[in-house]
């Protein structure tokens, strides 16, 4: 994977396997040609199978444990507004100690005022409203960029269950 954006496409071919081009990209407010792009990176590298409308949901998990931090890391930076993501985001949230700032993509009209991180797709902020399991999926994923161990581990058992791919046991 070259760019976040592949990152971000294997998300939502494993969410929604056969998906087309068109959908895909206004999925994640991107090109037809860069979805189109990334789908060609991902068959090269064994993540999505050479039919391009399907994912290898355990090479995509394993990336996203073994991997993600290092390729595509997130480093927390100024408070500003945003969309709240990772630990703060929609699903593990309640799991998680609220004691640190929140984590967001910046917004200037966002809910949220925590640190700043930047998202895998330049429209993630636009995620809640026009597709809020892709929005759910990739705050898990930021999870896995910036989290401890315990949020990680939260994060990985969700998108597992996500993908419908095997879970381990997490102790909630």
């Amino acid at each position: 994977m070259r760019s976040p954006i592949d990152v971000a496409v294997a998300v939502v071919l494993a969410e929604h396997p056969g998906m087309k081009f068109e959908p895909l990209a206004q999925t994640l407010g991107i090109s037809a040609s860069k979805a189109f792009d990334s789908v060609k990176r991902l068959i090269a590298v064994g993540i999505a199978f050479p039919d391009g409308r399907r994912i290898n949901r355990l090479a995509l998990i394993e990336f996203l444990e073994h991997g993600l931090q290092y390729v595509f890391p997130a480093s927390p930076g100024v408070l500003r507004q945003g969309i709240p993501t990772g630990r703060s985001g929609p699903v593990i949230a309640d799991a998680l100690d609220a004691g640190d700032e929140p984590l967001v993509w910046p917004c200037a009209g966002g809910p949220v005022r925590g640190r700043a991180i930047e998202p895998l797709v330049p429209k993630a902020s636009e995620l809640p409203r026009r597709s809020p399991g892709t929005y759910a999926a990739l705050s898990l994923v930021d999870s896995l960029r910036t989290g401890r161990a315990r949020e990680r581990q939260l994060a990985l058992h969700a998108l597992r269950q996500r993908f419908g791919a095997p879970t381990g046991a997490v102790h909630l």
